[in-house]
């Protein structure tokens, strides 16, 4: 049976609420300390995965070695004392006791374990590598961790507590479904799920993730629309013997370029600039420009693949079917003026996701 639900993340600014400076900055270190003790257990949990999993490999080993990861009071011939998944969560637990709530470690350990069950393939037959944390890594914790959340009128923003931790979000001039999410979890309508923390530029970012019920359109699973990306515009769709175009080229790979260009003049004149607060200053005007390219297309990638799927819906499309993507990808592979600037790719994830959510059935042909 179809599941009727998905799952939807958010990224949500939120501050301490906490009345002193000294508050605040100790709230802060306890964060990034927490940042940090997750970054070293990934690290542990996944090398520990690795080695369990590759010990069957080890050939050289006597032949009297017992290899059978399982619960040695449980089968004869396992060798843990405990079960598989319970092993790498008392490393990093002992390890970490006292320095990070053991909700997070669990919410961690969990989450690996899911991740490599799925890129095992990968490490037995030698084409992937084991994985690599970062020190600046979001680190997750469950709904056991959130409390009293709930909407404050006096302050305007919707407060809660994170391990005792007090925060307000700060939604600014949000013109996304933020609000409207957060509102619905207040009110019971939305489940909150296991969320994440990243710290960021000085920042706390919170990514709620949210499960919501699907959209229930009047859709026809006869009606079959078949869409293509091209060069000359991002989208063409065809719905029987009807043909719509998504975006132009104009409007979306030449912003893109003018984009680009400003970027590189403005590289060349940052030398010219005042650095009368160091290099800060003087490549304040390049800082500015960088993320510039990234949000354009984010925000018409966001805007073609919607358009698309409120055309289905208003034709009652029940199939999706995009077409020559394979022979696509391998003309952008080939040729890196398309690659670097059509986002073909991101495209195609944006329109899996609303297809879902409006149950439209996608088929990457």
């Amino acid at each position: 049976m179809e599941k009727r639900t998905m799952k939807l993340t958010r990224k949500v600014q939120i501050v301490v609420d906490l009345p002193t400076y000294r508050q605040r900055k100790e709230a802060i270190d306890t964060l990034y300390r927490w940042q940090n003790r997750c970054y070293r257990a990934a690290n542990l949990i996944v090398s520990h995965l690795y080695v369990q999993e590759m010990i069957r490999e080890f050939f050289y080993l006597s032949e009297g070695v017992k290899y059978k990861l399982a619960d040695e009071k449980k089968d004869p011939e396992g060798i843990l004392q405990r079960s598989r998944m319970n092993t790498t969560y008392r490393v990093v637990s002992d390890r970490f006791k006292g320095e990070i709530p053991t909700n997070i470690l669990s919410c961690l350990n969990n989450a690996l374990i899911s991740s490599f069950k799925k890129d095992i393939d990968g490490y037995r037959s030698g084409i992937r590598s084991v994985r690599n944390f970062k020190r600046n890594m979001t680190f997750p914790f469950g709904l056991e961790g959130i409390g009293g959340f709930a909407y404050n009128a006096e302050k305007k923003a919707f407060c809660f507590r994170l391990f005792s931790i007090p925060f307000c979000t700060y939604l600014g001039k949000d013109f996304t479904d933020k609000r409207k999410l957060l509102e619905q979890v207040v009110s019971g309508e939305v489940k909150l799920c296991t969320s994440h923390i990243k710290l960021q530029d000085g920042k706390i970012f919170w990514l709620p993730v949210f499960e919501i019920e699907k959209e229930t359109h009047c859709l026809k699973e006869e009606v079959i629309a078949e869409a293509s990306l091209s060069l000359e515009y991002p989208l063409i769709v065809k719905i029987g013997k009807s043909r719509y175009t998504i975006g132009t080229q104009e409007e979306f790979l030449y912003r893109r370029l003018a984009i680009q260009k400003s970027l590189d003049r403005v590289k060349i004149g940052s030398k010219y600039c005042r650095s009368d607060k160091g290099l800060r200053r003087q490549l304040k005007a390049t800082e500015k420009l960088k993320k510039a390219e990234s949000n354009y297309v984010n925000n018409r990638l966001h805007l073609y693949s919607k358009k698309l799927i409120d055309l289905c819906v208003e034709h009652q499309v029940g199939t999706l079917i995009l077409t020559d993507q394979q022979e696509k990808a391998a003309i952008a592979k080939t040729e890196e003026f398309v690659l670097r600037n059509w986002s073909y790719n991101n495209l195609m994830i944006k329109i899996k996701y609303k297809a879902d959510r409006a149950g439209i059935e996608l088929i990457t042909a």
